[in-house]
């Protein structure tokens, strides 16, 4: 593993600049919160942190950026993403472990040059990834990782290192399961283990499969996944440790299983009714969504795959609808863009195929303040120290500073090669094409 590590780090990029105090003059603020950009402020980075922001700032050795007619905006937030599972299906199943590790550097850097700082892994063996990126060996964006997706037999996650392998994949010659990318566990006793040995590699919460999939060949969208005891334990798990349960599910009976077992986020939830998201609402319970799939699709699928996501696809708008009927507003954003790199190197398109059901503003903040709200519910197990998706003091120096007013024309986001002119995260610049 560490020859691993080290032989991607020969192939990545590292930060453009690094300095101990950067100063951004003059720039319009969207702070992750408002409903408008500011009038021009100044905002001084010391170190990794946001130390200050206000006008005519005098900040002696710092270096001084001019944002005179640019957005600064905090980086971005994709609240799921399969940073791993980005090879084609025959790839998947033919490659070593080497070549996973290889395509998921070109990912994080292209999800990086997007604009997204901070990911949410929701499948995947993403803990070395997450250690190279975090030790300036690859570069990458912020994650929290869930490990494999746990999901019963016949389940989601059924598609049959560190230097101590998980007791989960002793013997397995599934590839994705041997390569701990998902797992599947029956009965509370195993459920347990498969939470522990994501929690012991370093979770940053648990995600479980409640409900049928659209990838997966053994279950109908129809199909409600675990019972509520084998839920309570992987949610007990989680508990324990001080994190949280994601849960993948579509319809209304796994959906509401799950809320009864205490699950803190629901991934997809596109067939969920009115009183299943004022449960939700009720419960403080977060809908995670995606468009881009479904609206573009997915690559390689068959047709069984495609006629799932044909289902699901025709309750996405619904879905949305019925939230703004019952005023249910814990959204976050994401993608969820699997086996095709060329998809996600254009996942930014995620910003214009939500203008159906919401304004500029909304997404905005879906994208930064509000998906960093849902991951703090990670508590104890959140892994970075600072707070997310907003620009004030205090905040973790993740900033970008755009071309254009993205509030106005969020259009200009899905072109981040041209408007994006600057990519910060953790007070180090990663693309700077605003200083000569």
């Amino acid at each position: 593993m560490k020859l691993l590590l080290l032989l991607m780090g020969i192939v990545l990029a590292v930060p453009v600049h690094a300095a101990d105090k950067i100063l951004f003059r003059n720039a319009q603020i969207f702070d992750g919160r408002s409903e408008q950009l500011s009038v021009p402020r100044d905002v001084l980075v010391d170190g990794n942190k946001i130390s200050l922001v206000g006008t005519n700032l005098q900040v002696e050795g710092a270096r001084e950026i001019q944002a005179e007619g640019l957005t600064l905006s905090p980086g971005f937030i994709d609240a799921h993403v399969h940073i791993m599972l980005q090879l084609s299906l025959l790839q998947a199943i033919t490659s070593d472990s080497f070549f996973y590790a290889y395509e998921a550097t070109r990912s994080a850097e292209n999800i990086l040059m997007n604009g997204f700082t901070t990911v949410r892994d929701m499948s995947g063996n993403s803990f070395s990834l997450k250690k190279a990126i975090d030790t300036g060996i690859v570069t990458g964006p912020r994650i929290f990782p869930s490990g494999p997706m746990i999901s019963q037999t016949s389940g989601h996650s059924d598609h049959r290192f560190d230097a101590h392998p998980s007791r989960m994949i002793r013997d397995e010659k599934n590839v994705l399961m041997n390569y701990d990318m998902v797992q599947i566990a029956d009965g509370e006793a195993e459920v347990l283990r498969a939470a522990r040995e994501a929690l012991r590699r370093g979770a940053s919460q648990v995600k479980i499969a409640g409900g049928g999939g659209v990838t997966s060949f053994a279950d109908p969208i129809d199909v409600v996944q675990y019972t509520l005891p084998e839920m309570k334990a992987a949610v007990q798990a989680a508990a324990d440790y001080g994190t949280y349960v994601a849960v993948h599910a579509y319809t209304d009976q796994s959906i509401r299983r799950a809320v009864e077992a205490g699950v803190r986020t629901v991934e997809h939830g596109n067939l969920a009714t009115a009183s299943t998201l004022r449960l939700m609402r009720n419960k403080d319970v977060w809908l995670s969504p995606q468009s881009i799939v479904f609206v573009e699709g997915v690559k390689g699928m068959n047709a069984v795959q495609k006629a799932k996501m044909d289902i699901v696809t025709k309750g996405l708008g619904d879905l949305f609808e019925t939230a703004k009927a019952v005023n249910f507003t814990n959204i976050a954003f994401g993608t969820d863009i699997v086996m095709d790199p060329k998809q996600l190197a254009g996942m930014s398109r995620e910003f214009t195929h939500r203008r159906k059901w919401f304004s500029a503003v909304e997404i905005m903040k879906q994208a930064t303040s509000k998906n960093a709200t849902m991951l703090a519910l990670s508590g104890k197990r959140t892994p970075y120290d600072g707070k997310l998706g907003v620009i004030e003091e205090g905040a973790l120096a993740d900033i970008l500073l755009i071309k254009g007013n993205p509030l106005e024309d969020i259009s200009i986001l899905t072109k981040p090669q041209e408007n994006i002119l600057l990519i910060m995260k953790d007070g180090k610049i990663y693309k700077d094409i605003v200083t000569p």
